[in-house]
């Protein structure tokens, strides 16, 4: 006899998604064809209704995919309330432009992010301390990790409770070691998947959404080198930099680029410190980026 129950997407498959059901765990499910007929296609994070056909084998069918809290174009999933972007203090060195494109990005999807500094053990405490300073005058919540050693993670692992998040950052910034840190029995989800379409550690990575305890989800998705602002206006670049938004109106032209022009609010406040001079650099630069590319 079949059963109705809640569960959310974790992971998808070749047309078969991998549904974590509290106190049941991963169900095999082939989505109904009603959402291909009106053009839904169901995404990690989705909150959903499906009928568990063989408790045994853990098999179901998708019958209805509950309305979203919001929907993220990259990583594509849905029902997000957070993002931890993590970058290495050194080793690899950290790249401030890079990770202000990631904050543009989910600034622009109304995503707030805590940003992690890791490996806090290969520099001077004054180093960490400095580049913590540039994003608290941006107000994002920062903090400082030797993820290896397990110092700095409890404090994160708090915020993550009852939400779901997305792990982000560089390759080789200690990634896996937070997210193991985070949910030891991680691998409980994935092993289970893993079994069902008899896939090992030598396939395709694929992103997914890994249950961590009730309520608590982390979505794991692969490291990035670069990362394009492709859908952002040169005019409209300041709206994504929270420190900017509280000055900008005070500028006397309507319109301020915040680079040229004179009486620049925006320009005043990086002279008296309250912006970061690495902050509004990078700013120059991505604004000269929107402003040179082509439209079509």
């Amino acid at each position: 006899m079949s059963e109705t129950v809640k569960g959310r997407i974790i992971k998808g498959i070749a047309g078969f998604y991998y549904v974590y059901v509290e106190d049941k765990g991963v169900i095999e499910c082939k989505a109904k064809g009603l959402f291909r007929n009106q053009k839904i296609k169901p995404l990690f994070g989705d909150s959903v209704t499906l009928q568990i056909i063989d408790e045994e084998k853990k098999l179901g069918n998708i019958d209805k995919i509950n309305p979203r809290k919001n929907e993220l174009i990259r990583p594509a999933v849905a029902n997000v309330d957070q993002a931890v972007v993590i970058f290495a203090v050194a080793e690899p060195e950290p790249h401030l432009n890079l990770l202000d494109r990631f904050l543009i990005l989910m600034e622009k999807q109304q995503v707030p992010v805590i940003i992690v500094f890791n490996k806090t053990d290969l520099t001077e405490e004054s180093e960490v301390a400095y580049l913590r300073q540039i994003y608290e005058k941006s107000h994002y919540r920062t903090f400082a990790t030797n993820a290896a050693a397990g110092v700095g993670v409890e404090e994160i692992r708090k915020l993550l409770k009852g939400k779901t998040t997305v792990l982000a950052g560089p390759s080789g910034v200690g990634k896996s070691t937070f997210m193991n840190l985070m949910q030891p029995e991680a691998a409980m989800a994935t092993g289970e998947i893993s079994e069902k379409i008899k896939r090992g550690k030598h396939t395709t990575r694929h992103s997914e959404l890994i249950y961590v305890s009730r309520e608590t989800y982390m979505l794991d998705t692969p490291g990035f080198s670069s990362l394009y602002i492709e859908d952002v206006e040169a005019g409209d670049l300041w709206r994504y930099y929270p420190e900017f938004v509280e000055f900008e109106d005070r500028c006397r032209f309507a319109g301020c680029s915040h680079i040229k022009e004179p009486d620049c609010a925006v320009k005043d406040a990086l002279n008296d410190g309250l912006i970061a001079k690495e902050r509004y650099d990078n700013y120059c630069k991505l604004y000269a980026e929107a402003a040179g590319r082509k439209k079509y």
